[in-house]
């Protein structure tokens, strides 16, 4: 019986099911459960039928994934990690995928020659992983491993610090360039939000946050689909510590030309402007002009077009009354979050990234329009969601908002970010 704690992820060859790499849980699944889980896999496909997704009577949850037909993922949610849902383990296997692809290159991992250096090869990858894995059960803030959007800052003085991240790229010899504040992206030139998928980013920003404890760093990549085959150098820099900047170039310049002498021309003046920035990161809230009503508890508001999101979960209330309950917990908030946007787009506000089971079915039947709101109402809190052609925005609200009022706070709070931040 399956017996996984907390959350696994096992990978293994697909044609054969040698086992490369398990991470997650310190108590690692017998040898007989994982080829269990790899041999009703591959009798599921014997039989011209894809197993994707299953559950146990103990509420374990099971997600395999098959890529390039050459490694087979399977993340595995034990007992007690109920909440973790089928979009989001299928979301994660997918981030596996590509942050492999992106320290190794596809050629790496499609054309298995030795499978012994692979698990070598693999390692390098395992911080990557990690801190994926984290980001999934601990509820760390961060939303783009479950959205597949760039997690975006909106700071304050944004038109200086793009500036300095412009000349700072084009002195680089680059057009890709992105300032990285606590691992979500506060700037970006406009290649890097053109040219770059957003899962190509999602990952980009992990692998940077990975590298915080260096000051710079030289790192060949490969695009997951920009580039799968062809490595591309990386550079990054701390600037202060939670504040990095990176490009994507060629051959030059060198990592000692751009630390010692790009860095300090192109960012020394803007010290402050990077604390600041900090400051507001770590606040998790939106530029002071904009003001949120103080039953809000939590939000997060996708731009569809250019895939980028924003999370805000206030640290304290403002303006409150004295009769008003305490918040809940930053990482309940954002847990509630995560559940809430699960639940709306893969039963209401679907689409075929999001169709991962047949959960919308019975909400669909019958019914020739698109949903573009829905509301929930829990013990803890009540939850808006809507969106339109380029908008989807979630919000958590005290119970003491009236269900009637949630989609007048929700339109509100929608309208002051974007017309405030252009966002």
């Amino acid at each position: 019986m399956l017996q996984a704690e907390t959350l696994q992820l096992l990978c293994l060859t697909a044609s054969s099911g040698v086992p490369l790499f398990s991470r997650g849980s310190s108590k690692q699944l017998p040898f007989s459960i994982i080829g269990s889980l790899n041999g009703v896999h591959m009798f599921g496909a014997g039989h011209e039928a894809q197993l994707a997704c299953c559950e146990t009577d103990r509420g374990s949850r099971v997600v395999w994934g098959v890529f390039q037909e050459s490694l087979m993922l399977i993340a595995v949610s034990g007992d007690g990690g109920s909440s973790i849902s089928e979009l989001q383990l299928r979301r994660l296997l997918e981030n596996v995928w590509n942050c492999m692809v992106l320290v190794l290159g596809q050629d790496e991992l499609t054309n298995i020659r030795n499978v012994e250096r692979l698990k070598r090869e693999l390692r390098s990858c395992y911080r990557l992983i990690d801190l994926l894995l984290e980001r999934v059960s601990d509820n760390q803030g961060f939303m783009g491993d479950l959205t597949q959007c760039a997690d975006c800052l909106l700071p304050s003085h944004s038109g200086l610090l793009q500036e300095a991240l412009d000349s700072f790229a084009q002195a680089a010899e680059s057009e890709f360039g992105c300032l990285l504040v606590h691992g979500c992206v506060a700037q970006a030139t406009e290649k890097w939000w053109s040219r770059l998928t957003s899962q190509e980013v999602v990952v980009l920003s992990v692998l940077v946050h990975s590298l915080s404890g260096a000051s710079s760093c030289d790192y060949p990549v490969f695009l997951p689909q920009g580039s799968p085959t062809v490595a591309i150098r990386l550079l990054s820099f701390q600037l202060l510590p939670g504040a990095h900047v990176c490009v994507l170039c060629g051959p030059k310049p060198s990592l000692h030309k751009a630390e010692n002498e790009l860095i300090g021309r192109f960012w020394s003046t803007f010290v402050e402007n990077l604390r600041s920035c900090l400051e507001h990161a770590e606040r998790s809230t939106l530029p002071s002009s904009v003001s949120l009503r103080w039953d809000v508890q939590a939000l997060l508001l996708i731009n569809r077009e250019s895939r980028r999101a924003v999370t805000v979960c206030p640290r304290v209330r403002s303006g409150a009354p004295s009769e008003a309950t305490p918040l809940l917990s930053s990482g309940r908030r954002l847990e509630l979050l995560r559940l809430f946007y699960t639940f709306a787009v893969t039963r209401y506000f679907t689409s075929q990234e999001t169709s991962v089971s047949s959960a919308s079915e019975d909400f669909s039947q019958g019914f020739t329009h698109v949903p573009v709101q829905c509301y929930l109402v829990t013990d803890e809190c009540k939850c808006y969601g809507l969106q339109s052609s380029q908008h989807q925005l979630f919000v958590l609200m005290d119970l003491s908002v009236p269900t009637f009022a949630l989609r007048s706070v929700a339109t509100q709070t929608l309208s002051a970010i974007t017309a405030a931040t252009g966002f």
